[in-house]
């Protein structure tokens, strides 16, 4: 383990933490407006990373895998955000509206085809919603992996954009916006309860049942519970958001201007709000606290910032400009000497600053983590992207934008790592790009540019629906 003696304790650090600047908040009437400009080079960054999912997917199915290059299995969240993606891509030239819209409708009747059931295997998934991990050509269920709740939340988000998005008076997009709203409505979100728990379970295996953990605040879950209160058939019970927000307590972190519902990981800050607009819009906890969840976004973003320009564990490379932990890949289970200690090393992980919840430092950053919050804080997420082209991207940046993550700290050529590649100078990065590390990436800029997604969505009735439920009111809720 890390010798703690020579770090920071969590109090110390919370109070550095604090104590830096806090960001002045751009002046945004009900919300940010549209029309917002990115340099070129971000440009590039987009279309590279728009052109992973265009290039990546299994035409004859509309699976998307989980990583690339490395051979993978097809992750279910990935397919929400290509479906989404595919979108962006008409909007800006790289694909046209026909090519887009027969591959979302082979996406759309194979997920509403693929069979169900609550066998060990040969089947999608169970109660409409859908395993982890499917098989990229069958597109059955992989291995043993969980019926998962949240990642078939993300596909389902991707889903109902395509039923807000393709408006036409054509048969094909009537089709979508029809098996959009099928796929949705079949799904019993009570299952996930069905052995007498009130929160929502985050996964469910044939062979054993139910996960014993479950989904409350704050994390990436928060879709879950908007989702399910919204169900036109088999919703969540009407008290669930409370169910949801009984935790809170345990996860504010800072004072003031900085004070926040924290959760390590930025990934969590980032899932839900790519498709739910949350600005100007509270629930019963935050309009205690003041403010919204945007803006508590934005809060976990200048948290995370300033956890990485502190750098209490001494990494090497990380400044207030290059920075952003989340999970991601990383070099592989290690122990090894680092400037006069023992430290740990992971492979994949979730990570984020030590004080937090779910807190994890080896050192390993991630591009994801600050261009995810591209809307919450464009002031200090651009310089951090372009920081990244000009300091690493000669091998962090590739054809499909930037691989899934990097450390600076791990020079050691003589230990291999579990993937990606080791420098003696600039240490060890990546070599896969990841499916749900590239969405938020393409679609949090095209929510920054002109609200791309978030207006979309404002039409979804499931998601007016389940922010009512949740007691959310004012701005785009009328």
């Amino acid at each position: 383990m890390i010798d703690r003696r020579t770090l920071l304790n969590r109090s110390s650090l919370l109070a550095a933490v604090t104590a830096l600047p806090a960001c002045t908040p751009v002046a945004r009437p009900g919300g940010a407006p549209a029309g917002n400009s990115l340099p070129a080079f971000y440009e590039d960054i987009e279309e590279r990373t728009f052109r992973w999912f265009w290039d990546t997917v299994n035409r004859k199915n509309g699976l998307v895998p989980d990583r690339w290059p490395t051979p993978s299995f097809c992750s279910i969240a990935s397919i929400g955000f290509a479906l989404t993606a595919y979108a962006v891509g008409v909007e800006r030239g790289w694909c046209t509206r026909a090519e887009a819209r027969d591959l979302t409708l082979t996406t759309l009747r194979f997920l509403w085809n693929a069979p169900q059931g609550p066998q060990t295997s040969g089947t999608a998934g169970h109660k409409g919603f859908f395993y982890h991990f499917l098989d990229m050509e069958t597109g059955h269920r992989f291995r043993q992996v969980e019926l998962s709740s949240v990642d078939t939340c993300l596909l389902l988000m991707g889903v109902l954009f395509t039923g807000r998005y393709y408006d036409r008076h054509d048969e094909s997009e009537a089709e979508i916006r029809s098996r959009a709203q099928a796929i949705y409505a079949r799904a019993d979100w009570n299952f996930f309860r069905s052995d007498g728990r009130k929160p929502v379970s985050m996964g469910w295996h044939p062979e054993t049942g139910l996960i014993p953990a479950n989904w409350t605040g704050m994390n990436e879950g928060m879709c879950v519970y908007v989702l399910g209160l919204g169900a036109p058939q088999h919703p969540l019970p009407a008290d669930s958001w409370q169910v949801w927000t009984s935790s809170y307590p345990k996860s504010w972190r800072g004072e003031g201007p900085t004070r926040h519902l924290a959760f390590a990981p930025m990934f969590g800050h980032q899932y839900s709000q790519i498709w739910i607009d949350f600005r100007g819009i509270q629930d019963a906890t935050m309009r205690e606290a003041g403010f919204d969840y945007f803006e508590n976004s934005r809060r976990s973003t200048y948290a995370n910032r300033a956890y990485c320009a502190a750098n209490p564990q001494r990494w090497d490379g990380w400044s207030k400009d290059v920075w952003g932990i989340t999970a991601c890949d990383g070099p592989g289970d290690h122990r090894l000497p680092f400037k006069g200690e023992t430290r740990e090393f992971f492979g994949y992980a979730a990570r984020g600053p030590l004080g937090q919840p779910d807190e994890r430092d080896d050192g390993t950053l991630a591009p994801t983590a600050a261009l995810g919050s591209l809307p919450f804080a464009p002031e200090i997420v651009i310089p951090c992207a372009q920081a990244l082209r000009r300091e690493h991207g000669d091998r962090l940046y590739g054809k499909y934008g930037f691989f899934d993550s990097f450390n600076p700290s791990f020079k050691y050529t003589d230990v291999q790592p579990e993937k990606g590649s080791v420098d003696p100078v600039k240490g060890w990065v990546d070599d896969d790009y990841l499916g749900i590390d590239q969405g938020p990436i393409l679609l949090q800029a095209a929510n920054y540019r002109n609200d791309f997604v978030w207006r979309h969505m404002h039409g979804e009735p499931a998601i007016r629906r389940g922010l009512k439920m949740a007691g959310f009111v004012g701005g785009w809720l009328g």
